[in-house]
């Protein structure tokens, strides 16, 4: 008798041990508080937690398994509690609703564990208040973890909306915030701002006569000379198809012109220096130069670059005009 006791007691430290909430709990300990929980069956696809409904239990998963959905029982599962595992003590602790949608995975069988019991639970067992504090910490480090890893995709997301594929550049979305801000700072502080822009002469002659794959790496090249020629502190962006748009803060229009005019060189391969030009490449850049009249802002300073640009072109190419 004393043996079936002894056996009947490690099967009950076994069963418990089983149960992330109850690791190295003595059952004496956790034993009549058990006896007024009660078990629950769920069928699959049944939802045990939603944002927006009280929850006043922790569920206890005894077989089966639920999946955790954050923002819409739509997405993809954050996780899967498997046997052993609890849901809902977050919002318990908290005392807010739940922050995730719990739907069972499949069949499942339950243990539930009203909020008044954990608590005495908490009050019994030194090991079960432990074991308690251990998985709201692995929840608080996955909950971060998901935000870091939200922020991260975020963050790739920003980059890829503003910056070009091809180019490596800003691109036309990333200048309608950064112009308008830098051309703030400098009229506040009284300096000149002049914008250029560039159009690649007979883009569309060259696709013809070599391929779309060549075009894009005369593109690409281009930027690259481009990106060496100005100052560090000056914006350049692809605007779109063969055209960028250079912003230079603290440049009057002389200033810009000479920056241009050397910049245009590069590119044309008159600089003397082969190794920073397309001079193997039949390319040359038309480019447009104005500065930021009084009272002026960012589209009649593109307005007036543009039809500087236009000058250029009908000047015969390879040309930069005010």
């Amino acid at each position: 008798m004393p043996q079936s006791l002894a056996i009947n007691s490690d099967y009950k430290r076994s069963l418990l041990d089983s149960l992330e909430l109850f690791k190295h709990v003595h059952p004496d300990d956790v034993h009549e508080l058990l006896q007024r929980c009660d078990r629950r069956d769920v069928a699959a696809g049944e939802q045990l937690l939603s944002p927006g409904a009280k929850n006043e239990y922790v569920f206890i998963v005894l077989s089966g398994s639920l999946n955790v959905h954050v923002g819409s029982i739509e997405t993809p599962s954050l996780a899967t509690m498997e046997v052993g595992a609890c849901v809902g003590e977050m919002s318990i602790i908290e005392d807010r609703d739940p922050s995730a949608y719990v739907i069972a995975a499949e069949d499942s069988h339950l243990l539930l564990i009203h909020q008044t019991i954990l608590w005495e639970m908490v009050d019994a067992s030194h090991d079960f208040a432990k074991n308690l504090l251990v998985v709201l910490s692995e929840r608080v480090r996955s909950h971060n973890r998901v935000i870091a890893e939200s922020f991260g995709e975020m963050k790739k997301f920003e980059h890829h909306a503003k910056t070009d594929a091809l180019t490596n550049l800003a691109n036309r979305h990333a200048m309608q915030q950064l112009f308008p801000a830098t051309i703030k700072n400098f009229v506040e502080k009284h300096e000149p701002v002049s914008m250029i822009m560039i159009d690649v002469d007979e883009f569309k002659r060259f696709n013809d006569m070599f391929g779309h794959i060549a075009g894009d790496r005369a593109l690409s090249a281009v930027s690259q000379i481009l990106k060496s020629q100005f100052r560090p502190r000056d914006l350049l962006v692809r605007y779109g198809g063969d055209e960028f748009a250079v912003l230079l803060p603290g440049a009057t229009q002389a200033q810009a012109l000479e920056i241009a005019d050397r910049a245009r060189q590069a590119v044309s391969g008159t600089t003397g220096d082969s190794n920073d030009s397309l001079i193997q490449i039949p390319v040359k850049i038309s480019m447009g130069v104005a500065e930021l009249a009084a009272n002026g802002d960012l589209e009649s300073l593109i307005r007036a670059a543009d039809a500087a640009l236009y000058r250029a072109k009908h000047a015969g190419r390879n040309n930069v005009s005010v």
